[in-house]
């Protein structure tokens, strides 16, 4: 699945090619996205300008001026590329934007769910749709600090890697990119979020933004269906991973075999020596459970 690395790798490409652009034409061959894609949409953007273009999370906000935004995820396996105008629609291509400057983005999602949705400009912001409200903060912002990593983990029982996948806290740490940072950050993945203690969650948001760092300068992650926009497969940061897809080989650090166990249905890789599982905190639970007198 694409990460914020390979999102923002995408954002980075659309905003060099089409940034201040008039749209020329918007073509639509297939609709039949994670949620339809508007029949009404082609021409609500006709005689729009390509703005700019930021990411929230893993998602991609096109901004059309005047008419307003359009939110595009990438889905499982989707990607946006750059194509000479006029050639041939592969198999799985269903969207195509082509700018006055020549420029052709195609939108293309084998397993289709990812989503390109519309939001008008009479609608408000668009950081404010119901798909981004809610999301966490992002990893290189102010806001993303110890204090806030820890007040978002106080209390929750389930492991620290599956808070970290689900947003809420922070984004754009995908599964790849969590294992990697846990390792860095000397955290075992099965560690009760709540259990994380302050030198840990210091630890571990520098480890978030330093793997992030080092997935944005090679491109992103070895995705097999991922590709940036220019059309080249993205640069390959699992092979510079320290245990993700390492199962059974050597730690670079104490050369015990690294693990794999299953979390979620999604695979995690860590060091079992590198990465010990903390102890319950008996006095936060009494604390959090005063006997009764």
């Amino acid at each position: 699945m694409p990460e914020l690395p390979e999102v923002e790798t995408t954002r980075r490409g659309i905003v060099s090619m089409a940034q201040a652009q008039p749209l020329v034409e918007m073509t639509v061959r297939e609709r039949r996205l994670r949620w339809p894609i508007a029949p009404t949409l082609p021409s609500a953007l006709a005689e729009t300008t390509l703005v700019d273009c930021h990411r929230r999370g893993k998602y991609l906000l096109m901004r059309f001026d005047p008419a307003g935004t359009l939110l595009v995820h990438l889905g499982m396996s989707g990607s946006i590329r750059t194509v000479p105008v006029d050639s041939l629609w592969r198999a799985h291509d269903h969207v195509q934007w082509h700018f006055a400057n020549g420029t052709c983005l195609r939108y293309h999602d084998p397993r289709r769910f990812g989503a390109i949705i519309w939001h008008p400009a009479a609608a408000g912001q668009a950081t404010e749709h119901p798909l981004l409200a809610r999301l966490g903060v992002e990893p290189f912002d102010a806001a993303f600090t110890v204090d806030h990593l820890l007040a978002g983990l106080k209390g929750k029982k389930v492991a620290i890697k599956q808070a970290l996948l689900a947003g809420h806290i922070v984004v754009g740490v995908g599964n790849i990119y969590a294992s990697e940072s846990l390792f860095r950050a000397r955290v075992h993945p099965q560690q009760a979020a709540g259990e994380v203690s302050k030198p840990q969650a210091a630890r571990l948001v520098v480890a978030i933004r330093e793997t992030l760092t080092d997935a944005l300068d090679s491109g992103g992650s070895t995705l097999r269906d991922y590709v940036n926009s220019s059309g080249e497969p993205g640069a390959y940061f699992t092979l510079h991973a320290a245990v993700y897809e390492k199962q059974d080989k050597p730690c670079p650090v104490c050369e015990r075999k690294i693990r794999r166990v299953v979390q979620g249905q999604r695979a995690t890789y860590f060091c079992p020596g590198c990465q010990r599982l903390r102890k319950p905190n008996p006095a936060r639970k009494t604390a959090n459970n005063p006997k009764k007198p």
